[in-house]
């Protein structure tokens, strides 16, 4: 109901000017309940109807001129309202200043009819005491200003969320929750107190009158101070029960969250906080999720919590190549967007089967991609992983049939962590088993099953996934001072391959059989032992 007569107020052009009158009559019916409380109409004279048109002159003119401002008003304040668009600054900062415009214009018109009402009443009846006049007068207007300050505050509550729109994080003074809660006290309790006061004062008031008074004035501020402090509790409580649900579905981390700004009180400024809060939240999330599909959730979720510092460490990883062949040939035989698409699903292909094997994509680099098993995610096994990463990337390529790969794999002590400066940070894994790893790609473009694996990530790798592979042969990698032993995966095809059934086989075997069954770690010399050796040196 309340909601539909604020509305009202607001579109039609009587609205203000409605405000204003039952602002103005509630004053009036302040004064004649304290000239009737105290017997005046009982102690005037032969004059009386003569004495009361002269009094009401004033109050009629000054009601008048409040009427014809207040529809002025109107205009002036919501003419964009009327013209169905947004206000600009200076209408929406005049807006918030609206309730102690008017008040303040309301206390400046009753000013001279208080003083021309009392001087008069005191002529009429010189029985009664002018200060006791004034008194009366006074609380009349002051009724009349604070009840207009509360209900036009009230009225222009609809558009502050459009004025926020428009202003932003904005408050006013006059609309605070001081302020209200100290004039709502003020209309329900302060005068009729101040009431009672006055009549007991007035030296002329029988005892009758006093009696009648206290009654009536306490079951009075009985019933408006408990509708009053039920308005403004109702006011108060209900933003913040919203404020309190959009602050628990934050929290839960549902960032979707908008709460309508319904006042330019301290309210108001809480509400638009939330929605800023919700609005940040939603860009650091979205700014964590493109920060981590560019260098993988585990580094982004450390780059985050460790901030800005150069910070890595030494450890054993896998290292896992991918390069494709002949690009160069397909990227001038076939338009950008179809080689960039092929390209695509492969390292859609790449990222899937190493994510799901717990490693990290580390980097791109045009057509060929960089992947770490144990970094920055330690792993007891990091090898088994890499290896089987490979094998599903080189089947499923082959499976679609787009694109020639090589893929290497190799496993050392590198430095993972942070390199570059302050303002630009990347992370990185830098050592032999990179190195390594590249190289074995490159020869693995001319293997046929297209996988080449260092011997220490074979000897690394658990017993079921070594039995899949085989040593291919010894192969002098670029910048190698001896050739290396490089195994490739075995053909599930082929029932009766096993290891050691290729040229030199039997050293191979010999040298799985010592690495897998050694116990005596001064005699246990295989590569992988050596690199544990290191690490444990270099912690």
């Amino acid at each position: 109901m309340i909601a539909k007569l604020v509305v009202w107020a607001l579109r039609a052009r009587w609205g203000l000017a409605a405000v204003v009158i039952t602002c103005n009559l509630s004053g009036l019916a302040v004064i004649v309940t304290e000239l009737w409380l105290s017997g005046f109409f009982n102690r005037l004279g032969p004059d009386t109807l003569h004495a009361m048109a002269l009094v009401a002159i004033y109050p009629a003119l000054g009601f008048l001129v409040g009427i014809a401002l207040a529809i002025r008003d109107r205009t002036v304040y919501f003419g964009w309202l009327d013209e169905g668009r947004e206000p600009t600054t200076d209408e929406a900062h005049r807006l918030l200043r609206l309730p102690i415009a008017i008040t303040t214009r309301a206390l400046a018109l009753w000013l001279p009819g208080v003083i021309v009402s009392a001087v008069a009443f005191a002529r009429v009846t010189p029985q009664n005491d002018l200060a006791v006049m004034m008194s009366m007068f006074i609380l009349g207007g002051f009724e009349s200003a604070a009840l207009t300050f509360l209900i036009v505050d009230r009225l222009i509550r609809p558009t502050i969320p459009i004025v926020a729109a428009v202003l932003g994080a904005t408050m006013h003074w006059s609309s605070t929750v001081f302020v209200r809660v100290v004039l709502t006290w003020a209309v329900s309790g302060a005068v009729p107190l101040l009431m009672l006061i006055v009549v007991l004062a007035n030296p002329v008031s029988s005892t009758s009158d006093r009696i009648r008074t206290g009654i009536y004035v306490a079951a009075v501020g009985i019933g408006v101070g408990a509708l009053a402090t039920a308005t403004l509790a109702r006011a108060v409580a209900a933003p913040l029960r919203m404020l309190r649900r959009a602050l628990d579905l934050i929290t839960r981390g549902e960032l979707d969250v908008r709460v309508p700004v319904g006042s330019a009180s301290e309210i108001g400024r809480l509400e638009h906080s939330v929605n800023e809060l919700a609005a940040n939240l939603r860009e650091r999330m979205r700014m964590r999720d493109v920060f981590g599909r560019h260098v993988g959730a585990e580094v982004a979720a450390r780059a985050l919590a460790r901030g800005v510092d150069l910070t890595g460490d030494v450890r054993v990883v896998s290292a896992l190549f991918v390069d494709v062949t002949g690009s160069v040939e397909l990227s001038t035989g076939l338009p950008p967007q179809e080689f960039v698409a092929k390209l695509n699903r492969l390292l859609s292909t790449v990222v899937a089967a190493t994510e799901e094997n717990n490693g990290l994509v580390n980097k791109f680099e045009g057509d060929a991609a960089l992947c770490i098993f144990g970094a920055p995610i330690a792993l007891g096994d990091n090898a088994t992983p890499a290896l089987r990463a490979a094998r599903r990337i080189r089947d499923e390529v082959i499976a679609t049939g787009e694109l020639d790969i090589g893929i290497g794999v190799a496993l050392g002590l590198v430095f993972a962590g942070d390199v570059g400066t302050d303002t630009r940070l990347e992370y990185t894994v830098i050592g032999d088993a990179v190195n390594e790893a590249a190289r074995l790609t490159t020869e693995a473009k001319e293997v046929p099953r297209r996988i080449l694996v260092s011997g220490s990530a074979i000897a690394a790798a658990a017993p079921h996934e070594r039995s899949k592979w085989t040593l291919y042969e010894n192969i002098l990698l670029r910048g190698m001072p001896e050739p290396t032993p490089c195994w490739t995966d075995v053909d599930s095809a082929d029932a009766t391959a096993q290891p050691g059934t290729n040229g030199s086989d039997s050293d191979a075997a010999l040298v799985v059989t010592q690495t897998s069954g050694s116990t005596d770690p001064a005699t246990d010399r295989s590569p992988i032992a050596e690199i544990r050796t290191a690490a444990t040196e270099a912690e």
